[in-house]
């Protein structure tokens, strides 16, 4: 059971160079070994779209990664990780290249326990409540069923995030992580199941068509900025300090209690060790969806991304892309375009993303049935 990480099993986008990683169950889910034009394997395309692309800040500081085969045998994990820092380029890809193992590996232990006290497990790979589109089956009602299942994957991957913060205090020999730290926003898909971790500004949207072939964005993360309240009194409480420059007055940022450091513009990380003991913590927002008919697609994107573009203008963005295995690199490619037209003076951002794709029917079908509805009215007329 869960994923094999062997090295022959990993490939990286040629285009990303070493930002983009892809990993491949050891049953060879996908075809490991039949690479596309752009490096990847054949079988990754099927399932999700990834790219990276460096903005003008220095090194490219995101990380994204694709795991097929993960916990069941049609799994998929796909995570976005964007560094920030001295050091943050190097937080993101430790994190990238452990945190998905770390949450499978505490969720296997939490369906071990479970297994011990029950002959029934919720948890099995084969459980009706992770396989199955009506819930039903099993002991207990559909309702509870979701409930057990999002309340056993937000403890694994609490768990698993906080043993990644500490194990960057481990590195911190080796890598200064004071006030250097990364996003992380990761979505799991076991059957109809999604599951969505994220802790800081990088964000996750759903594409999701109804009946009558309204295409609508639905964000499924909250960006935890220091301006939201909740965030800003834990902060507080804890002794950090939130307030905006006089320069960019719409950007709350972290301060420490008696310094002027170091300005972060989020309220939750992995990293930033000093800011820890304030309010700045590792514990991520966990929620979960039943994917329904109408479900689509799912964009994971980091800031470089939400800054400049809307929900709605991203989700359209891939529905305009004909090729599905060309959607992220459209959306990386339009956000860093928006930069430099919104922002001439400023330096353009690294913009990465993933599109995890929902539905296995054909893409240019698919599209093309968006399209249509659209040009007759009924889509909202903006895709």
């Amino acid at each position: 059971m869960g994923i094999c990480a062997s090295s022959k099993r990993v490939q990286q986008e040629e285009d990303c160079d070493e930002n983009v990683v892809y990993v491949m169950d050891d049953c060879g889910g996908g075809g490991a070994g039949e690479k596309d034009g752009h490096g990847a394997a054949a079988g990754c395309r099927k399932v999700a779209s990834l790219y990276s692309q460096k903005g003008k800040k220095g090194p490219n500081q995101d990380a994204v990664i694709l795991c097929q085969g993960f916990g069941m045998e049609d799994g998929v994990f796909c995570g976005v990780f964007d560094g920030h820092g001295r050091c943050g380029q190097y937080v993101s890809k430790l994190v990238r290249d452990y945190l998905p193992f770390m949450i499978l590996s505490h969720r296997n232990a939490l369906a071990l326990s479970a297994t011990d006290d029950d002959d029934d497990p919720a948890f099995s790979d084969a459980s009706p409540s992770s396989s199955s589109t009506d819930g039903s089956g099993g002991g207990s009602s559909p309702a509870a069923a979701q409930q057990q299942l999002l309340d056993e994957w937000r403890e694994a991957c609490a768990a698993a995030f906080d043993a990644m913060d500490r194990e960057l205090k481990v590195q911190a020999p080796n890598l200064d992580c004071s006030f250097s730290g990364t996003t992380a926003v990761c979505a799991i898909k076991q059957g109809n199941d999604l599951i969505v971790a994220n802790l800081g500004d990088s964000r996750a949207v759903l594409a999701t068509m109804s009946d009558s072939g309204h295409l609508a964005a639905v964000q499924l993360t909250v960006d935890h900025k220091p301006s939201l309240p909740g965030e800003a009194e834990r902060i507080k409480r804890c002794g950090g300090r939130v307030f905006a420059l006089k320069d960019e007055p719409s950007v709350a940022r972290v301060w420490l209690p008696g310094e002027d450091l170091p300005g972060l513009a989020m309220a939750r990380s992995l990293g930033d060790l000093r800011l820890k003991r304030h309010g700045v913590v590792p514990e991520p927002e966990v929620a979960h969806r039943r994917v329904g008919r109408g479900d689509l697609f799912i964009v994971l994107a980091t800031d470089g991304v939400w800054d400049v573009m809307s929900n709605e203008e991203v989700v359209s963005i891939v529905c305009a892309t004909a090729r599905k295995e060309h959607a992220a690199k459209a959306v990386a490619e339009a956000a860093a375009q928006r930069w430099r037209t919104r922002y001439p003076a400023s330096r353009v951002d690294d913009c990465s993303a993933v599109c995890l794709f929902l539905r296995d029917q054909d893409w240019g079908s698919s599209v093309a049935a968006a399209r249509a509805k659209a040009a007759a009215g009924c889509g909202g007329g903006r895709y």
